[in-house]
């Protein structure tokens, strides 16, 4: 089965930079002990605008480690599926 993905946009002020770390990394740590990989990306050109993204071998990997999250994922519902390309 294809890989499956959740997308998160956060947006994050600047006083709320270190707590904002301190989230990414307990959720890095849940992710990875899921058997999921857990990405952040901040936007080029706008502090603050950061994209969460969220992988697994399958859907119902990314599922169970939403649902034991440690902080709800807004729309976790919401997972793609990787298109295999001929």
């Amino acid at each position: 089965m294809a890989r499956a993905l959740t997308i998160q946009r956060t947006l994050v002020t600047p006083g709320e930079r270190d707590r904002f770390a301190e989230r990414i990394e307990r959720k890095r740590q849940h992710y990875s002990q899921a058997n999921c990989r857990y990405w952040v990306f901040e936007e080029a050109r706008l502090p603050g605008a950061f994209l969460e993204f969220f992988e697994a071998e399958d859907p119902k990997t990314l599922a169970r480690a939403h649902a034991g999250a440690p902080e709800p994922v807004l729309d976790a519902a919401r997972i793609y599926i990787e298109v295999e390309l001929p």
